[in-house]
């Protein structure tokens, strides 16, 4: 079978690592700093895949200057303990090196920073399957996945790639509707930290690798 795709996207939190450990004891490290009362488990777990200064206003009810403070106190942490303290996700790596090892182009397209996101992947030697490495900008500007996602796009291109017909995969509603916004359809991948609800308007839903790799390059 051949492949209808010409490019791919990929999230990386709850997508490629199981990175929802580092964050959250982050999180709960930073909340005791500011002297905020410390979220649940489950509650730390909804800050796992959408930008974090979204988070902190939409969950922690912060003010702007509030989670400005927040952002700052929890990279001082993130960036030398909680980037490590992370997992891939079994089969990963197979599907990642055998989109490499195809024609098409490979981005990465997460709201992490890209800092932290190339620590990550460098640190499990996955950085040289992406042609692009597409995340956040330091300053949280760009950190709406659609934001990110038209940022991948561009670099792509840049790079010669046919962006006519991409695909996204990720795991959340932030991944598909970003996606959404600049007409590109979204595999769901099941492992991760979404919910049954966030499959809606997905193009299909990814239960294992194997699947997702089918998926993807047939």
């Amino acid at each position: 079978m051949t492949t209808k795709w010409t490019c791919i996207l990929f999230d990386l939190d709850g997508t490629i690592l199981d990175s929802a450990p580092g964050i959250t004891e982050t999180l709960s490290w930073t909340f005791a700093q500011l002297g905020r009362p410390i979220p649940t488990p489950a509650e730390l777990l909804a800050y796992v895949g959408p930008p974090i200064l979204d988070s902190f206003r939409d969950l922690a009810f912060m003010t702007p200057e509030e989670s400005a403070r927040a952002l700052e106190v929890y990279r001082s942490r993130y960036l030398q303990n909680g980037v490590f303290d992370s997992k891939v996700y079994p089969g990963i790596p197979a599907v990642l090196k055998r989109i490499a090892e195809s024609p098409l182009k490979l981005s990465l397209a997460t709201s992490k920073p890209e800092l932290p996101a190339i620590t990550m992947l460098n640190h499990f030697d996955l950085t040289k399957y992406f042609d692009v490495i597409t995340g956040a900008s330091a300053d949280e500007v760009r950190s709406r996945k659609a934001d990110v996602v038209e940022e991948a796009l561009l670099r792509l291109r840049h790079l010669g790639a046919d962006i006519t017909n991409p695909i996204m995969v990720g795991d959340r509603k932030h991944d598909v509707e970003g996606a959404a916004e600049h007409g590109v359809p979204t595999i769901l991948v099941k492992w991760g930290y979404g919910s049954k609800v966030e499959e809606v308007g997905t193009f299909a839903v990814a239960k294992t690798a194997e699947q997702l790799s089918a998926l993807l390059l047939g």
